[in-house]
């Protein structure tokens, strides 16, 4: 089977193309590595002992990945390609309307006009807005997205469920919460471009003394020590759960078909939590600073994560500490690299 994955050179798609890889599938990935880099491949065949086809370019360039499937029979994708950070989306909301959707738009019509299925959207939780009770299942209703990071993967949700009805084809949509950590050889981890959007680069670039201090963003929400909760989910195992959830799609037999599924532990973890966290599971200092709450955080987010255990037989099984372990020794290795 080929696998298209777009965006499959940055941080989930490399943990995910590696566990396809060794899962005897074909890879063939789509990246304009605008949020990654060309290294990243090499150390994707390190690992799984195969070299996926790669073709460097934007989703948006409609006439090349044309080509691609031009030349290659491909059975399902995995669509990771999007701009993610919360905050830029705020400041740049035209760039990812513009990004995210029509990159997703025009892989879906290559689908159409060629009648192929298995579809697989990397969602996240923060569809659900700020929701109402914790935790949060699948039935729990969405509300609008404080980010318009957030409304543009609640957009395309919306038009793979159109898709899926009116062209009879199976899709699943991922629902992630906050995925951390590293591969454990360390040759695969986060790669942020700039400044860190996310809250664990910047621990690790802040105890490296790449950055000066943490920002902790708000200390006076209604939570036990006031900063926001979310639920920290190891990447390896959120990788193994797309290769679960792409093979429960090969074997349905229902021409339509849509998936829904929450990954997460289940376990909402403080700021200040994964800073202690990380701080034990590496005897490193991580110093901080308090500041003013960014726009478009929400309070509280975690999973339950029961409807993945039960059809897919997925769970998330590795700790916060061993987590924040391998992300340290992926920043080891990053410092190597200079």
């Amino acid at each position: 089977m080929t696998i298209l994955v777009t965006g499959g050179l940055g941080y989930i798609g490399s943990h995910t193309v590696v566990e396809l890889l060794q899962n005897n599938f074909q890879v063939i990935i789509v990246d304009d590595t605008s949020n990654s880099e060309k290294f990243i491949r090499n150390n994707i065949e390190k690992i799984a002992g195969k070299r996926p086809v790669f073709f460097p370019f934007d989703l948006k360039r409609k006439e090349l990945l044309s080509q691609v499937f031009d030349a290659y029979e491909i059975d399902g994708c995995i669509h990771f390609a999007a701009y993610k950070a919360v905050g830029e989306s705020q400041e740049k909301p035209l760039d990812y309307y513009e990004n995210n959707l029509f990159s997703l738009i025009n892989v879906l019509q290559e689908f159409k006009a060629r009648n192929i299925s298995n579809f697989i959207f990397s969602s996240s939780c923060t569809v659900y807005g700020q929701a109402d009770k914790q935790p949060i299942d699948e039935n729990t209703p969405l509300k609008m997205p404080e980010s318009s990071y957030g409304k543009t993967k609640q957009m395309g949700e919306e038009i793979l469920k159109d898709f899926a009805t009116a062209y009879q084809k199976k899709v699943s949509l991922l629902r992630y919460f906050n995925p951390i950590g590293s591969h454990p050889t360390a040759l695969l981890g986060e790669l942020p471009i700039g400044v860190p959007n996310n809250l664990v680069p910047y621990v690790t670039q802040t105890a490296s003394g790449i950055r000066e201090k943490l920002s902790i963003w708000g200390n006076d929400y209604p939570t036990e020590d006031g900063t926001a909760v979310r639920d920290y989910i190891y990447v390896v195992d959120l990788a193994k759960a797309h290769v679960k959830a792409l093979q429960k799609l090969m074997k349905e037999t229902s021409e339509t078909l849509i998936d829904v599924y929450n990954l997460g532990t289940g376990k909402g973890s403080s700021v200040l939590e994964v800073v202690e966290a990380f701080e034990i599971a590496n005897d490193v200092k991580v110093p901080y600073q308090i500041c003013e709450r960014r726009a478009g955080d929400i309070t509280v987010a975690y999973a339950n994560a029961d409807k993945a255990e039960r059809e897919l037989g997925w769970k998330a099984d590795t700790s916060l500490k061993e987590a924040l372990r391998t992300t340290w020794e992926w920043q080891k290795y990053l410092e190597s690299r200079k």
